[in-house]
C-alpha cells in the first residue's frame, strides 16, 4: 500500500452527557482532510479508545468513514492485552465497509516476551484481510517492540508498516536501514516527525494535527519532497505548541485547545480528566502567538463560553 505523508490520531468529541458527538467527529474529519491531512486514525490512544464500548467503537469508525467519503485511509485502532479478545475485536471491525486497515499496539500490562508479541501480532494479522499498522508505544503499554521483532512481521504479507513511539531514535534508525523499501514506519512523536523521515519515515502520525493540521500536513509534505529548509522553519514555528500538548496527559491538552478554537468541546472520560487552568492559560497564549484563534469559526466566543 502506498502510503505516506501526515496522519492525526483523532480525538473522540463528547457531549457534556458523555455520550459520542458524532455531529463534531464528522465537522472534525472533514476539517482535517481540508487541511491537508492524508491517513486518519479514529479509536486510538488520543480517541480515547479504552473508554469506548465496542457499539461506540464502531459508531465512531462509521462516522469518520463517512465523513472521509473516500478522500483518505482509515486505519482504526484495535488493541487488547488479550490476544484472543483482539482477534475476535479485529474480525469483527473489519467487516466495516469503507475500513482500509487496522493500527494495534502492544498488549499492555502483561509485558510479553518478543516471542509473545509476535505471536501476538501475528494472530491478529491473520484474522483479517486488511492491511494492519503495528504501533510501539512502550511508554503507555510497558513493552517495546524490539526491531527484530518488528522485522519478523514485516515478512507477512499484510502487516504493512509500524507507528513508532518509543522515541528511541537508535532503535528506529536500525529499522529503517534494515526494513524492506516497501514497510512504512511512521513518526508517532510530533516532535521527532522530522528526525525520522530524515531517517527515510513515511510520515508521521500526529495528536498535534488535530488542531494545527495545515501546519503539520504542510511541514511532513516538505520534508517529504526534500524541502528540509521549508519543513525546519514550519517545525520552528509550531515546535512549541506540540510540546505543550504533552504537559498533561494526552488528550487533555489538545481537547484543550480544540474548545478553545470552538471546533469541539472539551469533554473526557474518567480517568481523563481536563487540563489544568495554567495549563489551558498557556496553551491559549500559544495558540494565539500563532494567530490560530483569529481563524477560529464564527461565533467560537459564545460556543467557548457554552462548553
Amino acid at each position: 500500500m502506498e502510503l505516506f505523508g501526515c496522519g492525526t490520531a483523532l480525538v473522540t468529541p463528547f457531549r457534556p452527557d458523555g455520550s459520542v458527538d458524532e455531529h463534531a467527529l464528522h465537522a472534525h474529519v472533514d476539517w482535517q482532510i481540508q487541511n491537508g491531512v492524508e491517513l486518519l486514525i479514529p479509536c486510538g490512544t488520543t480517541g480515547e479508545a479504552a473508554t469506548l464500548s465496542d457499539a461506540e467503537t464502531q459508531r465512531v469508525i462509521e462516522v469518520t468513514i463517512a465523513a472521509a467519503a473516500g478522500r483518505a485511509p482509515i486505519f482504526a485502532g484495535c488493541t487488547h492485552n488479550s490476544t484472543h479478545t483482539a482477534v475476535q475485536r479485529v474480525s469483527r471491525l473489519s467487516r466495516i465497509p469503507g475500513l482500509t486497515g487496522i493500527l494495534t499496539a502492544n498488549p499492555y500490562y502483561n509485558r510479553p516476551s518478543q516471542e509473545g508479541q509476535y505471536q501476538h501480532f501475528r494472530a491478529i494479522a491473520e484474522s483479517t484481510d486488511l492491511p494492519i499498522l503495528l504501533y510501539n508505544i512502550p511508554g503507555r503499554t510497558g513493552a517495546n517492540l524490539d526491531p527484530a521483532t518488528i522485522l519478523r512481521l514485516a515478512e507477512i504479507a499484510n502487516v504493512i508498516g509500524v507507528k513508532e513511539s518509543s522515541g528511541n531514535l537508535t532503535q528506529i534508525t536500525e529499522l529503517l536501514t534494515q526494513a524492506p523499501r516497501d514497510f512504512r514506519v511512521f513518526a508517532g512523536d510530533d516532535g521527532l516527525a522530522l528526525p525520522v523521515l530524515a531517517l527515510g519515515g513515511a510520515g508521521l502520525i500526529s495528536v498535534a494535527s488535530n488542531v494545527i493540521p495545515a501546519e503539520t500536513s504542510d511541514m511532513i509534505r516538505a520534508a517529504i519532497r526534500n524541502d528540509w529548509a521549508g519543513a525546519r522553519r514550519i517545525n520552528r514555528k509550531i515546535f512549541r505548541l506540540m510540546q505543550a500538548l504533552f504537559v498533561e496527559p494526552s488528550p487533555a491538552p489538545v481537547k484543550a485547545v480544540l474548545a478553545l478554537l470552538g471546533r469541539s468541546p472539551d469533554h473526557l472520560r474518567l480517568p481523563m480528566v481536563p487540563v489544568t487552568p495554567a495549563t489551558r492559560h498557556k496553551l491559549e497564549l500559544l495558540i494565539g502567538e500563532l494567530g490560530l484563534l483569529t481563524k477560529a469559526p464564527a461565533g467560537y466566543v459564545e460556543n467557548l463560553r457554552a462548553f
